[in-house]
């Protein structure tokens, strides 16, 4: 399949490119892709409806009109904020749209123009790599507003860049350039705008043609919280590939000087 999906939700858009990449933007450039609350909710689903594509084998998640995302939007902060459990429920939603980034099957890369704020970083973090502009900037800002960040993405964040970074970015607020991301082991790459979208475009396809018994192992190992729970999440990946033909494949193309097919 090759084409638009429907994602059910303004300000979502997806697609399908040729070798194997979905499309994911926030598409909101008025408001610098502030992600509403629909979004957020839609956000699974659109993710669940993706991974279920055969097609599929890996995913770019980017912004509309030259920016990334501003963050949550602060027009529906304002009022969810009236009400605590109105703003529990909020957040609750927020984390589930994270998680499921984080969780989807496939490698998945942020690409980053423009500004990368709040919680449009969040879900920068929750993508296995991220690609950025260099005249991009990144930052946390709950700490501006006196929003308490979530335990998951202040957990995936360390996890990211390290405790005291963590706390460098999230005590601050600031926003920092691409460079000083990279620095920080937030970014991974950093490229003149004008080449960051055939760069990741270019790097998704040849994910794609990689292992997804492998991607998929590695993913799942590097997801686990504990050395115990890394052995238990690789064990059936490894039961697998003693039968799959992907090893087979690989091997074979290998010693035949060929590019494998997976």
């Amino acid at each position: 399949m090759v084409g638009a999906v429907d994602t059910g939700v303004d300000g979502l858009r997806a697609s399908v490119e040729e070798g194997g990449v979905a499309v994911l933007v926030l598409d909101r450039p008025s408001r610098r892709n502030a992600v509403t609350l629909a979004m957020w909710q839609a956000l699974p689903g659109v993710l669940e409806q993706l991974a279920a594509l055969p097609s599929v084998r890996a995913l770019l998640l980017t912004g509309a009109g030259g920016t990334f995302s501003a963050g949550a939007d602060i027009g529906e902060l304002s009022e969810v904020y009236g009400r605590p459990d109105r703003a529990d429920a909020y957040h609750a939603v927020n984390v589930a749209a994270e998680e499921a980034l984080a969780a989807f099957p496939h490698p998945t890369i942020a690409v980053v123009h423009g500004h990368c704020v709040g919680g449009g970083c969040q879900l920068a973090v929750a993508c296995d790599l991220r690609f950025a502009a260099e005249g991009a900037r990144i930052g946390i800002t709950p700490a501006k507003l006196g929003v308490v960040y979530p335990a998951a993405p202040t957990l995936r964040l360390a996890g990211l860049v390290g405790p005291a970074r963590a706390k460098y970015l999230l005590f601050s607020g600031e926003l920092v350039t691409a460079e000083r991301a990279e620095r920080f082991g937030l970014v991974d790459e950093v490229l003149p705008d004008g080449e960051l979208d055939a760069r990741a475009m270019d790097f998704a396809r040849l994910l794609a043609r990689r292992s997804p018994q492998t991607i998929g192992a590695a993913k799942a190992v590097l997801a686990a919280a504990h050395p115990a729970d890394a052995r238990a999440a690789v064990a059936p990946w490894e039961r697998k590939s003693r039968q799959a033909p992907d090893a087979r494949e690989g091997l074979a193309a290998f010693l035949e000087r060929r590019e494998p097919r997976f």
